[in-house]
């Protein structure tokens, strides 16, 4: 049986699938996640009474841990991870239906702030195909588009509906990524920098996908669907009358295996195999799971499963 390592109460309603771990001085894991009112909070519990010095940003008069960046308007999609490999440290990316803002959060400046023309849903950090730097891609009206480290728009196109999902993945086993791309139109394209390679139609739409391992994903369905698909093979599906509010790969029993953990609408926490789908681990929380992420949070040497937030 799995035990909690410890509680946050964070005093903030989150928004579903806008919750982020990021090492943003190179060395501390740190919580970030939006919030219903327009602004996102940072939780750093490692180093205290860190001077705040930007107009974005100020501490919360509630928490010493945490503190809030201002955007003004609601956010849509919400990553971390590093943007710019020479500064050694991860950068916060914030997006809303009109503005992408990448955040050093270590030295509490802007990397870059870029109009959105077709707003932006869905977040995605990495390296896609041949495109040498690491781009922080988003998915919006029946668009595409990636932003290296200086705000340069190295990658666009279209696609075929309003995306909802992103996610990274070596699809054809090659060695580099394709894009995932989850829509309203019920479909799992993937693509190879601006060529679709695969189509998978889906019964709902898709609101959430993740990497598993290899060419194997996790996705959700807005009408309480969760399944794996390894390449265009579907491995299993199963539906629930809840909503998947967010799902994440981890190896949370030590087989070398990631399982699929997924959040639900009603508080479940639970964790099925990859290549069954049977329940391996179940848990409950009073509220609505809003994110499901990992990271060693207490500096232990130990990457801790889950650390799930929820609104309520």
């Amino acid at each position: 049986m799995l035990l909690p390592v410890f509680t946050l109460k964070l005093r903030h309603k989150i928004s579903p699938r806008m919750v982020a771990i990021g090492r943003y001085d190179g060395t501390h894991p740190c919580l970030a996640a939006a919030t219903q009112t327009g602004k996102v909070f940072i939780h750093n519990p490692h180093t205290r009474n860190q001077h705040v010095s930007a107009s974005r940003v100020f501490q919360s008069p509630l928490e010493s841990d945490v503190s809030l960046l201002s955007i003004n308007q609601a956010v849509s999609c919400l990553t971390a991870g590093v943007l710019n490999p020479e500064l050694g440290y991860d950068a916060l990316l914030v997006g809303t239906q009109t503005n992408l803002l990448a955040y050093d959060v270590y030295n509490n400046s802007d990397l870059f702030y870029r109009e959105v023309a077709d707003g932006a849903n869905a977040i995605v950090l990495g390296t896609l195909g041949d495109i040498s730097s690491p781009l922080a891609i988003i998915g919006g009206n029946c668009a595409l588009q990636g932003f290296n480290h200086e705000g340069s728009d190295l990658f666009w196109t279209v696609t075929g509906d309003n995306v909802n999902s992103l996610a990274l993945c070596d699809f054809d086993g090659d060695g580099k990524k394709e894009l995932l791309v989850g829509s309203e139109d019920f479909d799992i394209r993937v693509f190879k920098e601006d060529e679709i390679v695969a189509e998978m139609t889906e019964t709902e739409i898709v609101t959430s996908l993740c990497p598993m391992y290899g060419s194997r994903f996790g996705y959700a369905l807005s009408n309480g669907t969760v399944g794996v698909y390894d390449k265009t093979s579907r491995y299993w599906r199963i539906k629930s009358k809840n909503h998947a509010m967010s799902i994440h790969a981890f190896d949370l029993n030590s087989d070398g295996v990631n399982e699929l953990i997924t959040g639900w609408s009603n508080g479940k926490v639970d964790a099925r195999s990859d290549r069954t789908g049977e329940v391996i681990f179940k848990d409950n929380f009073s509220s609505a799971i809003a994110g499901v992420v990992e990271g060693d949070y207490r500096m232990d040497g130990h990457i801790h499963p889950g650390l799930p937030a929820w609104h309520g």
